[in-house]
């Protein structure tokens, strides 16, 4: 009887390393899971971030251009004399140069986040941008039928930011 009694301690205590090692190997691939997972949704929080940042910087600079578009149009309106319209357009066409590059910069940022959806929408806000301050050059230098255009322009570059922000938003509740 003393050797089963051995036997059965030394199974006995077979199986209970094998079980330890076993739930080792299973809380090791747990923990294993659970840092991937973690790292995952880090990163995810870090791009959302990102993409969050770029987002509202290119809004900002595009209202600060479509401020600038308003001006226009209230130029139109309430300066009747020729020559201090002509004034007032080239010192708007001034502030539009300054306030296009920051614009370009917050695009490219865009770009580079992604998605390419909200990538494209900020690229077609930065072109309608681009016609617009071509449309007030074309006003400066005399075109008769400025005014009709750049309201064109103007509805075309308020469209296209619009479809920024939705593109934006979809991508923010996408991530």
């Amino acid at each position: 009887m003393g050797d089963s009694a051995v036997w059965v301690a030394a199974f006995t205590g077979g199986t209970a390393v094998f079980a330890s090692w076993v739930t080792n190997l299973g809380n090791v691939r747990a923990a294993r899971v659970q840092a991937e997972a973690s790292a995952q949704a880090q990163h995810r929080g870090r791009v959302r971030e990102l993409r969050r940042v770029a987002y509202l910087e290119l809004i900002e600079h595009a209202h600060v251009v479509g401020e600038l578009y308003w001006r226009v149009v209230n130029a139109f309106r309430q300066i009747a004399e020729p020559d201090q319209r002509l004034t007032r357009f080239e010192e708007l066409r001034s502030e539009l140069r300054e306030a296009y590059d920051p614009l370009m910069h917050s695009v490219r940022v865009v770009v580079l986040e992604g998605p390419p959806t909200t990538a494209e929408a900020a690229q077609a806000v930065l072109d309608a941008a681009l016609n617009g301050n071509r449309c007030l050059w074309r006003i400066i230098c005399g075109d008769s039928d400025g005014h009709a255009r750049f309201n064109e322009v103007q509805g075309a570059y308020l469209r296209c930011l619009g479809q920024f922000v939705e593109a934006a938003r979809a991508a923010m509740e996408a991530s």
